[in-house]
């Protein structure tokens, strides 16, 4: 595990400029609730499923347990700590975005969403390849965590962060997506290729075109 000294990040992302007048400025914890509404209106989440978090230094801000993608708020946001810290309401798997950043000094967002076209094809347990042009280009293999549901929440910290040391993405078999990158916009970029790239497999499949 690297012990190594992360730089905070401002708080002001997109601008290099933030004195310049006129700007809407957009903090990190803005961008973060913003995305993860995206997630519910492009189909990659429902109402309330998923989580997502950032982390600033050694503070890190997490969609709380429950969370409604349409009403959510950044002041909704629960701080967690990277020594481990859970705050109050944060969603379940606060520990295994902790774990996530522990392991990837990098990365600076974690999104976890439930694309359907990706729990799908990824049923069988198989890791993932995708079949694509743009899905291989990005994902050469995806891998697939088989995680008994009972099981889930002891496990899956260890499993999907050291997946993520190696891979950009990664699925726990029946249940969703894991991403994480050095910028919101990049892990959410993973997490809606992926599902496109999932869905293209499915309707490849089903046409004929490539093997079952």
């Amino acid at each position: 595990m690297s012990t190594k000294a992360v730089k905070p990040l401002s708080p002001i992302i997109g601008i290099k400029d933030v004195t310049t007048p006129g700007i809407i400025r957009m903090t990190l914890k803005q961008e973060l609730v913003e995305t993860y509404r995206w997630l519910r209106q492009y189909g990659l989440n429902d109402s309330h499923s998923g989580n997502a978090s950032i982390r600033n230094g050694d503070a890190v801000w997490v969609t709380p347990t429950g969370a409604c993608a349409d009403t959510l708020t950044e002041t909704d946001l629960v701080a967690c700590g990277f020594d481990g810290t859970i705050g109050e309401h944060a969603s379940l798997d606060a520990p295994l975005h902790i774990a996530v950043y522990r392991s990837n000094p990098d990365a600076r967002c974690v999104l976890h969403s439930h694309g359907p076209n990706t729990v799908a094809i990824t049923m069988d347990g198989k890791d993932f390849v995708p079949p694509d042009f743009e899905g291989a280009y990005y994902f050469q293999r995806v891998p697939v965590l088989n995680i008994p549901y009972q099981d889930y929440l002891d496990e899956s910290p260890g499993q999907v962060s050291r997946a993520l040391t190696r891979h950009r993405i990664a699925v726990v078999r029946g249940h969703g997506v894991y991403a994480c990158a050095e910028t919101i916009n990049l892990a959410y970029k993973w997490t809606s290729s992926l599902e496109l790239s999932a869905k293209t497999a499915f309707i490849a499949k089903l046409s004929g075109t490539v093997p079952n």
